[in-house]
């Protein structure tokens, strides 16, 4: 998961904004009737790192003129909001919520006598424009005026998804300190009666707990309506202006869409026999509904042999049914193929291409398997073994099969001193001779949409939506892949591509990025996406399979169910529709626990959910293969087909060595409980460059569980997410602080350290002392 975005100073101009006031109420703890007058000067160095973005240094000198305080609360708003936060400062205890920026004094320079000052200050980004604010206020008092500003409620969120049975939780605190204890209520103003306060609903606010938020919790009634309802809570209270929070029920009886549901999409039928596809459909009819399946244009020797007319009942609608297909015998040596249409009245059609397997001499076609993975063997990429092998101990992993990242043009071709696209299926081919009659799959990531991985830096690519890269994309990236990969002399292997790691979820989480953005209001990650698709999933022998992030980035129900509805909405945009799609891969490049053995959604510690511990923080999934199975589930729900597949890259996420836990801790203290217990040791689970104790996981293995397709290695361990240090290239990478050992965080990950390994090359590049830590602490172990 890519979390927040690292800042170069390309150009550095400075602004500033000065207050001198009057009459500033003193800190707390001072008698409430005494005045002093006050000064504050912002200065803000501001630099571009691209165009409409970049970051800022803020230093604010706060200065008293008037009587002796002894602690301060520093309050402002951004004039925009595109400007944020990082949050990294000094000599306050910095917060922001909304526009609001808060600063409270420190144990060391809370007190400032007549004409003393201190110097505070932090970092910031911003988007569109960075204006400097121009009022600011201690302690609820605006500099410039005696009267106390009015407090007002400030919420951690306007909106709030509660699912049905469940419930969902927002903060609440004051925005200025109050001159007595305040009562904040949340009350149900209007809206679904199913909606109600489950807890927290008076808080009590006091002249020094006021900066300090305080939670509340809403609860949805279990029903049988298929009504998503809505409802508006008001928190306020005396002397305080009130804020409102809109609810939603997360319905969990709502009316799956209906759709006709084949498997497979492909078949190959042997000459003079058959084979065939089934048929159901996706959620219950009120009526019969009836399928059909009908040639279209082709080989003629492909013909509909039985189950040509299904009928498809309110009681049978979820039972597969047969369609048989037949192919002639016949003299020529020539392997056609045929589209057959499935179709019923007022639903999208589905077509299943299938292939005549000729037995009169001519070369037999690559099939499309329902699992690429079954019964076949893995790609060994000869570049990467020979860096393995170099390494110490990596003889023992370095004839695992490692995916290839076609992460630039120039990838495809290859160069001197790097294979490309031919030259690695050509290697496939080899190894494929050498395999006996099992069936060889080879993997390739495609990895270089315009304004790819726009939440993050370390892995930028070359191509940006404004400089044409979407049309570059197709013509130059994806059309020459897609030649290759046709190319008939590789038509038996099983060729498994990776589409577009942290693409589409970036549409759903992180829109405030400028680029990702920009990639979500022109449509080109979803076109680029939907192109890839097209080209791809007509070459028989290619298996297409979408990123689906990780559990830590869409497990909560705000992310989960908009990235269901994007997945889907991509697919069925393409010419086959979701049949376009063998499936998804979680966990890409990311470490991110495959099974948490010791604790799992549903435990409890002294009455508590672990939903409730820091580490899990209210998502619904605790790890990789629970999130995977679930999103299948709900991607099938939705209209993707019944085989749908799912990948979990288990490269880097073994998490063995002496820290890894051997069984549940016996604390009764909840995040005492989770940490002790939690295989996945990161410092904080948004965490995921180059991490320290990091270990390779489960080797690569097909159908490990019910509805994976395979564990896989996707990224080759030992090889960078990113630079620890800005490093110039041509390959459009920049530096990222996530990848930075020192850096202390942000607000997505908990204000904590990065858990980066140190001395990091760029992306993509060999990282020795990574392979070593990830073979010193794999998980099983390697010998």
């Amino acid at each position: 998961m890519r979390l927040q975005r690292g800042l170069r100073k390309w150009a550095v101009t400075v602004t500033a904004a000065s207050v001198a006031a009057l009459g500033l109420v003193v800190g707390q703890g001072t008698a409430a009737n005494a005045a002093v007058a006050c000064d504050v000067t912002y200065t803000a160095n501001s630099w571009t790192s691209s165009p409409g973005q970049g970051g800022f240094t803020a230093s604010i000198t706060l200065k008293n003129t008037g009587d002796p305080i002894t602690s301060w609360s520093l309050a402002f708003d951004f004039p925009t909001t595109g400007q944020k936060y990082t949050p990294t400062g000094w000599g306050a205890n910095w917060s922001q919520s909304g526009t609001r920026v808060t600063a409270t004094n420190m144990p060391y320079n809370g007190s400032l006598g007549t004409g003393a000052s201190t110097n505070i200050g932090f970092n910031g980004t911003w988007t569109g424009s960075n204006p400097s604010p121009t009022s600011f206020s201690v302690n609820g008092t605006t500099c410039g005026g005696t009267t106390p500003t009015t407090p007002s409620v400030v919420t951690s969120a306007s909106a709030v998804a509660v699912n049905e049975g469940g419930t969902a939780t927002f903060t609440a605190r004051l925005s200025a300190a109050p001159s007595a204890n305040v009562t904040v209520t949340t009350t149900r103003a209007s809206g679904d009666t199913d909606l109600t306060v489950g807890s927290g609903g008076s808080l009590t606010f006091t002249p020094s707990n006021w900066n300090t938020a305080q939670t509340v919790t809403l609860a949805a009634a279990q029903d049988s309506d298929t009504t998503a309802g809505t409802a508006a809570f008001t928190v306020g209270g005396t002397g305080v202006t009130a804020a409102t929070v809109n609810a939603t029920e997360v319905d969990d009886d709502a009316v799956v869409a209906q759709s006709i549901v084949v498997t497979p999409t492909s078949v190959t039928v042997p000459e003079g026999g058959t084979a065939g596809y089934t048929v159901r459909l996706a959620a219950q009819p009120s009526a019969n509904v009836t399928v059909t399946s009908t040639a279209g244009s082709g080989d003629t020797n492909l013909t509909v042999s039985a189950g040509g007319s299904l009928t498809f009942t309110p009681s049978n609608w979820n039972t597969t049914q047969p369609v048989t297909l037949a192919a002639a015998q016949d003299s020529d040596t020539t392997n056609g193929t045929r589209p057959f249409t499935v179709a019923a009245t007022g639903l999208t059609s589905r077509t299943v291409t299938a292939t005549e397997a000729d037995d009169d001499g001519g070369p037999t076609p690559g099939t499309h398997a329902e699992n690429p993975y079954a019964g076949a063997t893995g790609y060994v990429n000869s570049e990467w073994r020979a860096k393995a092998t170099a390494e110490p101990g990596g003889s023992a992993v370095a004839n695992t099969s490692t995916a290839v990242w076609l992460d630039r043009i120039a990838a495809i071709a290859g160069s001197s001193s790097a294979m490309g696209l031919r030259a690695h299926l050509d290697a496939a081919l080899t190894q494929d001779a050498a395999n006996g009659s099992a069936p060889l799959t080879v993997q390739f990531v495609i990895y270089d949409l315009p304004n790819r991985d726009c939440s993050a830096l370390a892995s930028n690519g070359e191509l940006l939506i404004a400089e044409n890269g979407l049309n570059r994309y197709k013509t130059e990236y994806i059309d020459p892949i897609a030649a290759i990969m046709a190319d008939s002399k590789y038509a038996n292997l099983r060729i498994v591509t990776i589409i577009e790691p942290d693409s589409l979820p970036n549409l759903v989480t992180n829109l405030s990025f400028a680029k990702c953005a920009e990639a979500n209001s022109t449509g080109a990650y979803v076109q680029g996406v939907q192109y890839a698709l097209n080209k791809l999933h007509a070459i028989t022998n290619v298996y297409t399979y979408i990123d689906a992030a990780h559990h830590a980035w869409l497990g909560w129900d705000t992310n989960f169910n908009p990235s269901v509805n994007i997945f889907y909405n991509t697919a069925a945009g393409t010419t086959a529709g979701v049949d376009s799609v063998d499936g998804f891969i979680v966990n890409t490049a990311n470490t991110s626990a495959t099974r948490e053995l010791y604790f799992n959604i549903n435990t409890t510690v002294n009455g508590q959910s672990v939903r409730q511990s820091k580490w899990v923080d209210w998502n619904f999934y605790v790890d990789e293969l629970s999130f995977a199975q679930a999103l299948r589930t709900a991607l099938i729900g939705k209209g993707f087909r019944q085989g749908l597949g799912m990948l979990i890259d288990t490269s880097r996420n073994g998490w063995g060595g002496s820290a890894r836990p051997t069984g549940p801790s016996t604390s009764t203290v909840l995040d005492t409980f989770v940490n002790q217990s939690r295989i996945d040791r990161r410092i904080h689970a948004g965490n995921w460059c180059n991490q320290s104790g990091a270990g390779m996981g489960a080797r690569p293995t097909a159908s490990p569980e019910s509805g994976m397709d395979a564990y896989v290695w996707v990224k080759p361990p030992g090889e960078s997410d990113g630079a620890s240090t800005d490093i110039p290239n041509d390959e459009g990478k920049k530096f990222d602080r996530m990848c930075d050992p020192t850096y202390t965080g942000n607000s997505l990950n908990g204000n904590n350290m990065s858990g980066a390994l140190p001395n990091a090359p760029l992306s993509g590049r060999w990282f020795s002392a990574q392979f070593q830590e990830l073979l010193r602490n794999a998980y099983p172990p390697i010998n």
